[in-house]
């Protein structure tokens, strides 16, 4: 399939990904510090400029709206991502801070290269410091003339960085990496590739692992960051943020679902296709379909993103499970269709990520 071909350009060599889509607000103003650390997980009062921070940010019951990059630009401003529209929530919790909050995301193009070779093209490609841009930090330069803002930063688990350009000049920066890139076998990569990467990689992704707070219809659809993998960034000690007092609640009582790994057991899935009459299928996309998982009779939670990894050679799911079932090594089931009839599979729940290469942080 075509998309083989770009999944293992991410893995193998470098990846050109136009990442665009993403809203991107620009936060600036006196109080800009403020208003990002009240509204974040995280402590924004120790970010330092040029930093960038992977965070969530939550409703007043301490449930997850949703999670983005947040780059410190200077020691005022700020460029904040997020998957869907957040102007409105930024703009209400800004109300008596002197901020200015601005949607970019027409007005700034957003590329990443992503693989083992991304940074040979960069230093190629780019007139800026490649060589000393740690892991989750951003930097100004220019690419074929352009000028760009550099982060380290990703959505594949691999070395990777995200480059950030004025529309009106996204084209000539494409075309420039595309020409440094060459000999380092750069290729043009799209959301199916990702999408598998991503999952090896243990990143979630909104709508299809989680829903959003506000969108949610019923309460179980609603995640706090401790259910969705992202507790590490929950810093309860720091200045109050929005939901804060629920999650220290939380913190207390223990989570009670949790984000997982699942490895499925091949000789499982070889044998409901045997009895079937049928070779194993390797399925050719990622799922986004979200199945039930089990443990003995009864439900203990649903695998939301399952696929087939090529660099791991096994068939991996992220999952939701309640807490007394999420332990690594705990064996249990997900439900399999087999020739259009509902079977089960084994599974054992696996630590994330299932893919981490040392290269990614180097």
């Amino acid at each position: 399939s075509h998309h083989e071909h770009e999944y293992y350009a991410i893995r193998n060599a470098a990846a050109l990904i136009d990442i665009s889509p993403l809203f991107k607000y620009r936060v600036a103003g006196r109080d800009a510090t403020r208003l990002v650390d009240r509204v974040i997980t995280r402590d924004a009062q120790s970010m330092s400029i040029g930093q960038v921070w992977y965070t969530p940010w939550c409703d007043e019951h301490g449930k997850v709206i949703d999670d983005g990059t947040i780059a410190r630009l200077d020691e005022q401003l700020y460029r904040w991502t997020a998957a869907d529209p957040s102007l409105r929530w930024l703009r209400q919790n800004a109300a008596g801070l002197d901020v200015e909050i601005e949607d970019v995301s027409e007005q700034v193009a957003a590329l990443a290269i992503q693989g083992p070779t991304a940074a040979r093209v960069l230093r190629a490609a780019a007139e800026a410091d490649i060589e000393s841009l740690r892991y989750f930090r951003a930097t100004h330069g220019r690419i074929g003339g352009v000028p760009v803002d550099i982060s380290r930063t990703g959505y594949t688990g691999d070395l990777g960085y995200e480059i950030w350009v004025e529309v009106e000049r996204a084209l000539e920066m494409w075309d420039a990496l595309m020409a440094a890139g060459r000999p380092y076998d750069i290729t043009p990569t799209g959301m199916l590739a990702l999408d598998v990467a991503r999952i090896e990689a243990g990143l979630i992704l909104l709508d299809v692992d989680y829903v959003g707070a506000r969108k949610a219809v019923i309460p179980s659809q609603k995640y706090s960051p401790f259910e969705i993998g992202l507790g590490k960034l929950v810093n309860l000690q720091k200045a109050p943020f929005i939901g804060q007092q629920a999650l220290r609640r939380e913190a207390a009582a223990g989570p009670a679902r949790q984000l997982v790994g699942l490895d499925v057991d091949w000789d499982d899935l070889e044998r409901l296709h045997d009895e079937a009459g049928l070779p194993p299928q390797l399925p050719v996309t990622a799922s986004r379909v979200s199945v039930p998982v089990f443990r003995g009779g009864s439900q203990a939670g649903k695998a939301t993103s399952s696929t087939w990894s090529p660099t791991l050679k096994k068939m991996i799911a992220l999952a939701t499970l309640e807490s007394k079932s999420a332990a690594p090594g705990t064996k249990l089931e997900i439900e399999f269709t087999v020739n259009h009839e509902r079977k089960r599979v084994g599974v054992t729940v696996a630590k994330l990520p299932f893919f981490d290469p040392p290269r990614k942080r180097a």
